[in-house]
């Protein structure tokens, strides 16, 4: 349909406000059988209830991450965690322990990388590239550690 084309399409006002503040989102996979991805499930009431419009770059950037690392972690076993791979470099592997924005546009991943070493990641929106990677969690770890999981009941506390 043209831009400017003329519908049989009745729309309430709400129903117009309500659908441009949803984001859209689809995937497909090769294999009928593939597990659930982020793109696959509802918002969050934490993340829906404000405009899209309201949130800045970084927020909603930090806001998507979240649901992909969350599941990302779901399909993981009990030996693994969820860490990211840097892209177009040699600088190895993040294990995720934090998350964090800071508008209007950067995010930050905090952890460590595989000595064990403090690593930060200051990232701007616009070069926004994560690799989500899973690593064998520590030895001496009883528990992987599930940052999805904490991260996405802190949005649900808006």
């Amino acid at each position: 349909m043209a831009e400017n084309e003329l519908t049989d399409l009745i729309q309430t006002s709400a129903e117009v406000h309500e659908a441009s503040a949803m984001p859209c989102a689809r995937v497909i996979h090769a294999d009928p059988d593939a597990p659930r991805t982020a793109e696959m499930e509802p918002l969050p009431e934490g993340i829906s209830g404000e405009p899209i419009e309201a949130k800045s770059p970084a927020q909603w950037a930090y806001e998507r991450l979240i649901l992909y690392i969350k599941n990302f972690e779901s399909q993981l076993d009990n030996e693994h965690e969820v860490a990211m791979g840097f892209t177009g470099g040699d600088a190895g592997v993040l294990r995720i322990e934090g998350i964090g924005y800071f508008d209007p546009d950067v995010v930050t991943f905090y952890g460590r990388d595989e000595d064990g070493a403090r690593t930060q990641l200051i990232q701007h929106v616009t070069q926004l590239n994560v690799m989500l990677r899973a690593l064998q969690k520590a030895p001496e770890i009883e528990e992987p550690r599930r940052i999805g999981f904490r991260l996405a009941s802190d949005l649900e506390r808006k």
